[in-house]
């Protein structure tokens, strides 16, 4: 499992390209802090250089069948999953991310989606639609052009493919640039393309720091942006988009609530926890930090969690018994302790964690905040860490108010026994992703995305065809023309 550096920073056309005089960007690995290798960040000229082996790429792809799309993209998931084991290898150099996790979550993930939107090219179809006297309409599903993918840090080869897939399957070509703390991945992706049969320049991958995204965000050849990264980036990026009239996709943060009710499976509920405050590091955008737990299970909520913290294996990220790794970049995991430390001055009650483990890399203890009020600044702001707060409530008609005060609206999870309950809560959330006695499942074939301040759009299922591609309406006159002279 030794790490290969990519053989240049960008791939364009088919091929790989390096220009080194764009600004340095060191590939950290999270678990011992140490650089791998160091790639440079795209130039003016290797921007260009991407967009114009883009536009030329689309205009071929465009005149593909989609039958024919749907067997590369179809071919390029094999080989995904016949590789599955080295691009988890890969993701977990990249973010710092344990293998265990990496195996069935992130390839496999990318996977998928290229297998569903697969299946999907072949179906891109209009409608006829009959008028009086003879008359009729139909319409026609046709591709954007050139769409840019903005992504972020915590899932690499999964976004690259979320994005990449109902992009390349109605008939778009891509730019996308990694974000510069995990930007290894995606360039694997555009390679397995091209070996699966995409014309060079379908997808191209380019590296870099802001300045690059803004590049990508404003250049005229550009018709779609798609970003996946915070709500301050995502409110930047949409102004940017907006001044050229071009199509967005905003999956941004949150501060998602999880509702556990006293009739709650305990079991399960700890799980759903887990799931939704530390797998990866705490790291994912639609976690469910706000865990509100009625008084009557509280006590027992709290002590099976902690319990079941203390069996996390926390440990090298490449060995498949570790669980629990560390933060993705030293920034992040200062970020965290900033919090941390916040929860203990405004007086939330430290269960357990709280502090940065006496080893190399970025690893922070899972942390469990009890006592939380809802001013609280841990209960208020995207923490994006392993920092998992629990706030108490007796009523549903008070939790439903409490858990909808906030900007984001992203996701949010319910846990009970009763099943009407469950369906009248979820109906009076305010997010764009809801979970029922599970979190943070987020299958192909299902919408996902948020309200609020957490973005506009979908991403995955039938609906994300929809954000890639635009209609056409053509009238057909069957009779003679009247006019007033």
């Amino acid at each position: 499992m030794r790490f290969t550096p990519p053989e240049a920073s960008h791939y364009i056309n088919g091929a790989y390209v390096e220009d080194t005089s764009g600004d340095p960007i060191p590939v950290i690995y999270p678990a011992t802090g140490k650089t791998l290798c160091t790639l440079h960040a795209a130039t003016p000229a290797i921007v260009d250089q991407a967009l114009e082996a883009a536009q030329a790429a689309q205009k071929l792809w465009a005149r593909t069948s989609g039958a024919e799309r749907s067997r590369i993209l179809r071919r390029a998931a094999d080989i995904m999953r016949a590789r599955n084991h080295g691009l988890s290898v890969l993701e977990t150099y990249d973010t710092g991310k344990p293998l265990q996790e990496t195996l069935v979550a992130d390839a496999t993930s990318g996977a998928d989606a290229l297998e569903y939107f697969a299946a999907h090219a072949a179906t891109m179809t209009g409608h006829h639609i009959p008028l009086p006297g003879g008359d009729f309409a139909y319409t026609i599903r046709e591709p954007l052009g050139v769409c840019a993918g903005l992504g972020a840090w915590n899932y690499p080869t999964q976004i690259a493919c979320w994005k990449t897939a109902p992009a390349l399957a109605c008939g778009n070509a891509m730019v996308f640039k990694p974000s510069e703390t995990t930007p290894l991945c995606a360039l694997k992706i555009a390679e397995i393309l091209t070996e699966a049969g995409a014309p060079p320049g379908l997808m191209n991958v380019i590296q870099g720091y802001g300045p690059v995204g803004a590049a990508l965000s404003t250049d005229p050849r550009v018709a779609k942006v798609s970003l996946t990264g915070s709500a301050p980036t995502g409110t930047r990026v949409y102004a940017a988009a907006a001044a050229g009239m071009k199509h967005v996709t905003m999956e941004l943060g949150g501060k998602s609530p999880l509702v556990i009710f006293d009739d709650a499976d305990l079991e399960n509920a700890v799980s759903g926890a887990i799931m939704a405050n530390f797998y990866s590091s705490g790291q994912v955008c639609s976690n469910g930090t706000r865990v509100f737990v009625q008084s009557g299970i509280r006590d027992a909520f709290l002590a099976r969690l902690t319990e079941r913290l203390a069996g996390a294996v926390i440990g090298d990220p490449l060995d498949e018994a570790t669980s629990f790794g560390p933060m993705a970049s030293e920034a992040q995991m200062n970020i965290v302790l900033g919090y941390i430390e916040s929860g203990k001055q405004e007086g939330a009650r430290l269960v357990t964690g709280g502090h940065r483990l006496d080893r190399e890399g970025y690893f922070l203890a899972p942390t469990v905040f009890a006592d939380v009020t809802d001013g609280m600044t841990i209960a208020r702001e995207e923490i994006f860490g392993p920092v998992l707060s629990v706030l108490d409530f007796e009523t549903e008609e008070e939790v439903i108010a409490r858990a909808n005060e906030t900007e984001f609206g992203l996701a949010a999870g319910v846990f009970t026994r009763d099943i009407t309950r469950a369906h009248r809560v979820v109906q009076n959330f305010e997010a764009g992703t809801c979970y029922v006695n599970c979190y943070n499942l987020a299958p192909v074939e299902a919408p996902f995305g948020g309200v609020k301040a957490s973005g506009l759009g979908r991403e995955n299922s039938a609906e994300a065809l929809n954000h890639y591609s635009q209609t056409r309406t053509v009238y057909i006159a069957m009779n003679d023309v009247e006019a007033p002279f």
